[in-house]
């Protein structure tokens, strides 16, 4: 048994981390930190919890994260990377579901994250969390880099093309559509109600944070730069990623083979059968992915389909996928659930 400590624990992020380590067999949680509910009961701000987590959140200066073997930051960006440096030398292993340890290039990451880091010295050390690429790094790792929801349903969607070499490498694109509860919980206008309900719309056309994580990802798998068009919308549903990605073939496969050979083995990643197409809502609230490949009127054009549910294994359920993989257990352990239907 692991005693867990969870920073921030007051976001869809956070109690998604609380659904999943309440049950968890291996997992005892020890502290849920939230400056603004302090001495609030977890299960008074989040009824789903109740007869579940017993426990109420408290200051971070209050709580014993420095006693924990692992601690979840739950937290928005650039909290981390001023916090994780002491909790390490404590010798606490970290996980980050935001952005701070993602990205290897620091100025890059300064660049699109619009603030100096505070311990760029750590993101060499950082693990990228991605499973299906990094598994042997996370097991060893102490300071883990959770991936976004954006990339790791581009990713595991475009990795095994790219890794065969069979596609042009420099004209990617990624057509991505995500449910609001991806911008989080706090208050805004483009997530209310009567904004994005009955809507559909893109934005960051011209950039978005997710770009550079995604594009490192897709470079370290091709051995050089990758071309890539990303192009994120917001959809009036909850939860959900869908993923469509296109590729000019450069050379002939079995590109079904391919993708079955290249996830064989893979507990979270599903690889559907010719013509299928895989629907938001087959994962909800379940840490998986379901890939279809499609060859539109058999033309050169590859299009992929990848679906997650955006808070499971584009956020809390990855996380708790590599906190298994850092501490030996059956890596499916607490995240065998069945997906919610309808």
């Amino acid at each position: 048994m692991i005693k867990v400590g969870i920073v921030g624990g007051t976001g869809y992020t956070g109690v998604e981390l609380l659904r999943l380590l309440a049950r968890h067999p291996e997992a005892e949680l020890r502290a849920i930190t939230s400056r603004g509910e302090a001495g609030t009961a977890v299960a008074d701000m989040f009824p789903s919890l109740r007869g579940v987590v017993g426990l109420a959140f408290c200051d971070p200066k209050d709580a014993p994260l420095a006693e924990c073997d692992v601690v979840f930051f739950a937290t928005p960006n650039g909290i981390a990377m001023q916090q994780a440096a002491s909790l390490l030398e404590a010798g606490v292993r970290v996980i980050d579901l935001a952005a701070d340890f993602r990205i290897r290039n620091v100025a890059e990451w300064e660049k699109w994250y619009g603030m100096t880091h505070a311990s760029p010295d750590l993101v060499a050390d950082a693990v990228y969390g991605l499973p299906e690429v990094n598994r042997t790094e996370i097991r060893h790792a102490r300071l883990v880099a959770n991936p976004g929801c954006y990339p790791t349903a581009t990713q595991l969607g475009l990795l095994p093309l790219v890794e065969a070499g069979c596609i042009d490498l420099n004209h990617l694109i990624a057509d991505v559509k995500s449910g609001v509860s991806g911008a989080g919980r706090k208050a805004e206008t483009h997530t209310l109600f009567a904004e994005a309900a009955d809507n559909f719309k893109a934005y960051g056309v011209s950039g978005h944070r997710h770009l550079p994580e995604i594009r490192q990802g897709l470079a370290r798998a091709a051995g050089s730069d990758v071309g890539l068009t990303f192009v994120p919308h917001l959809t009036p549903m909850i939860r959900g990623i869908h993923a469509t990605m296109y590729a000019r073939i450069t050379r002939e496969e079995d590109f079904q083979a391919l993708f079955e050979r290249r996830y064989a083995g893979e507990p979270f990643v599903d690889v559907m059968p010719p013509k299928s197409h895989p629907e938001t809502r087959s994962v909800r609230a379940a840490n998986t992915c379901r890939i279809a490949i499609h060859r539109p009127q058999d033309g050169d054009t590859l299009v992929v389909l990848s679906v997650i549910d955006n808070l499971v294994k584009g956020a809390a359920g990855q996380a708790v996928q590599n906190m298994n993989i850092m501490f030996g257990f059956d890596e499916c352990t607490g995240l065998f659930h069945v997906p919610v239907l309808p």
